[in-house]
């Protein structure tokens, strides 16, 4: 009788994978928490464009006698009469009108003048858009500067530190289990370490995917195309970004994890990891109007995959710069796979205390 042949370590690699997506595929509480996260994107986005489409309140726009008459029957708008331009103009430096319709010698005969965006109904309400002067222009609105920001942040935080938790305790209970010890003796310890990484990273990718799936539909549903149109390249860049990303904390989650042989023992080796997956999300929230400190942030391995999608949202990145931010990125991937390669390799075998990372690093575990 021919013993069984060893897997190669492609097909260890393999296996393992198979085995961390079907643990958490036959999940109940992973299915329905999935379930639970697309749902509430959906209703967010379908209750944010709800709330943009619902009727506004009258504009308030200034006029000087030469205007008047265009817009005698303009929808949706209160005319308040100003004697001539400069007035007009003092009215909506000071607040009192959103916006003041003068005249002009271009095609449409009336120009705009506004202090950071023009109305929308006003301008589309005219026969002939006209021309448009922002006193006070600015780049994008700040709330949806504030909400994309926020949920770029908040889907790679939550994927993150979701499935790398995961990672993290599925290490840590095959050590107190003894169970690595059988994995071991059947595929080598590096093919185990990136089946958890592979099997993990799809399923990460696979969720971060269908969320955008599912926030494109909503937004097309919702008949939100200037938005869609405005985040179509930023989405993808962040799925991109999110893939390799991912990869490099899933890595750092499974080497901070085998350093530990009791589950009550993770906090402390599990915490900096947890610090370098939540910062970002913290920055970009509360700087997505630094531009400073988005460019730092976009070419930083642990926070790219937040800082690039948003400043190409924002128009703020050059075409070249998402492509040497990746190349960083994936570097950083694999120096990072390396060096946990190491640390994993010479610490799951090695129960009792707690492993130091330059012990780790400096001998074998027998």
């Amino acid at each position: 009788m021919s013993e069984p042949t060893t897997p190669s370590v492609p097909q260890a690699t393999g296996m393992v994978a198979e085995r961390e997506i079907l643990a958490q595929v036959r999940s109940r509480s992973f299915l329905v928490s999935t379930g639970v996260l697309l749902l509430v994107v959906l209703v967010s986005i379908v209750v944010g464009g709800f709330m943009s489409g619902r009727d506004q309140p009258d504009t308030t726009v200034a006029v000087v006698p030469q205007t008047a008459a265009a817009l005698a029957a303009v929808p949706g708008v209160e005319v308040v009469d100003a004697p001539d331009e400069q007035a007009a103009r003092v009215l909506v430096a000071d607040g009192d009108v959103a916006a003041a319709v003068l005249p002009d010698d271009g095609p449409a005969g009336v120009r705009v003048v506004a202090q950071r965006s023009a109305p929308d109904g006003l301008v589309a309400a005219l026969r002939v858009e006209p021309e448009v002067e922002l006193l006070q222009p600015q780049d994008s609105s700040e709330g949806v500067r504030y909400l994309v920001s926020f949920g770029f942040g908040i889907v790679f935080m939550m994927s993150a530190i979701g499935f790398g938790s995961t990672i993290a305790q599925s290490t840590v209970q095959e050590k107190q289990t003894r169970i690595v010890e059988i994995l071991l003796s059947a595929v080598p310890a590096r093919s185990l370490l990136a089946g958890k990484i592979l099997g993990n990273s799809a399923l990460a990718l696979g969720q971060t995917a269908a969320i955008a799936a599912v926030a494109v539909v909503g937004l097309v549903v919702t008949g939100q195309d200037d938005l869609l149109g405005l985040l179509g390249a930023p989405v993808v860049w962040f799925v991109v970004f999110f893939a390799v990303g991912f990869v490099l904390l899933a890595a750092v989650f499974a080497a901070s994890a085998s350093l530990v042989s009791r589950i009550e023992d993770t906090g402390p080796v599990l915490t900096p990891v947890m610090m370098l997956t939540m910062i970002p999300y913290f920055l970009v929230v509360f700087f997505n109007d630094n531009q400073t400190v988005l460019t730092v942030m976009s070419y930083v391995p642990f926070s790219a995959p937040v800082g690039m999608p948003v400043r190409l949202f924002l128009g703020e990145a050059a075409w070249w710069e998402p492509l040497v931010s990746l190349a960083v990125l994936a570097a950083s991937a694999v120096a990072v796979i390396v060096l946990a390669a190491r640390v994993y390799e010479r610490s799951l075998l090695r129960t009792g205390p707690r492993v130091r990372l330059a012990e780790a690093l400096r001998t074998r575990g027998d």
